[in-house]
């Protein structure tokens, strides 16, 4: 049995095993060894005709607005800029969208920018993105990415093994790239705007809490351009992320949809809630069955949350490891050596 202990390591070690992991300038993702792009098409072919078992991904998959953020990025943002109270903004759209029958999404999309406009207040996808450098993380977020591909390459014990961070987000992927952690992550499926010069922008993709399950399957399959479909079947053994190698983290109701679809196919999920708040969201979760742990979204060095996804982490190296070991018996066999 694998020992929490192993989850605590030294400064100088997060350094040496840090040094030289690449970072978005330089082209990829933390840890990840695969060249970045956004819309990556990754190779279908049958694990039997490979030499090399490649199903060494791991994927850590986060919600944003209450898992790395403690609030609706939105907040921070976009409504004090156009003197919005939030609370009354959420609340205004809330009842336009019962009062339509309408996508709460959809809607409050529009009215962020009917309301800007009513008030002469012009903001553009750069004006977005800039806006991004406000928004507030929880402690250790921006330190978690590089401290994770360090952990991962002191426990693999086999070469080839890829960290890799995703983010499925309701919140504006325009926002989202103007925050400092937008370089760790391989991909960001987020809701955006579709801009138009003379027009007001509209939503060009909205992603729901049930729509987010989709991208949790583009991973698991490769498929990460949008403009594929995934309703093609593709066997298990040709997948590169299997679901067992990705962990979710979320905060709540929202998020129930992806936690269940990644528990049912043999992956892990993660609940978070804010430090000193109160859990019963959590604990109703992982009474639910929905979530391996949960954990206060603390993610520095030594907090529970570190800790239990480096549980989580042992556990998966240790199934690649296994998993890896079957395939060269495999192997073995159908060249005729167990003969």
């Amino acid at each position: 049995m694998l020992s929490v202990s192993a989850c605590r390591f030294s400064k100088s070690e997060i350094y040496v095993m840090t040094e030289g992991v690449l970072n978005r300038e330089q082209g990829s993702a933390a840890n990840d060894d695969v060249p970045l792009t956004r819309a990556r098409k990754i190779g279908r072919s049958s694990n039997n005709a490979r030499q090399t078992f490649d199903r060494k991904i791991i994927a850590l998959v986060y919600d944003f607005d209450g898992t790395l953020s403690p609030r609706p990025m939105q907040e921070y943002t976009f409504l004090p800029k156009i003197g919005e109270d939030p609370r009354s903004f959420w609340e205004e759209s809330n009842r336009l969208a019962r009062e339509q029958a309408a996508d709460p999404l959809i809607t409050y999309m529009h009215l962020m920018y009917k309301k800007a406009k009513a008030k002469g207040v012009r903001i553009d996808r750069e004006d977005l993105v800039a806006l991004g450098r406000s928004v507030e993380l929880f402690p250790g977020v921006t330190e978690w990415f590089d401290a994770m591909g360090a952990y991962v390459k002191i426990r693999a014990e086999t070469t080839g093994v890829t960290l890799r961070h995703y983010l499925i987000s309701s919140g504006l992927k325009e926002i989202i790239e103007g925050t400092p952690i937008y370089r760790h992550f391989h991909n960001v499926f987020a809701s955006e705007y579709w801009f138009d010069p003379y027009d007001l922008p509209f939503p060009k993709r909205v992603i729901t809490d049930t729509g987010k399950t989709q991208y949790l399957f583009r991973i698991n399959k490769g498929i990460e351009d949008l403009r594929e479909s995934i309703n093609q079947h593709m066997p298990e053994e040709n997948r590169p992320i299997p679901f067992p190698n990705m962990i979710y983290f979320g905060d709540g109701d929202t998020d129930v949809p992806s936690m269940a679809v990644m528990r049912k196919n043999g992956g892990h999920a993660i609940a978070v809630y804010p430090p000193g708040k109160p859990k019963a969201k959590c604990i109703e979760l992982f009474k639910a069955g929905r979530i391996d742990f949960y954990a206060p979204a603390d993610y520095r060095r030594g907090s529970d949350l570190f800790r239990r996804t480096c549980l989580l982490i042992d556990r998966i190296l240790a199934d690649i490891r296994v998993q890896e070991e079957v395939w060269r018996v495999q192997r073995e066999v159908a060249r005729g050596g167990g003969r």
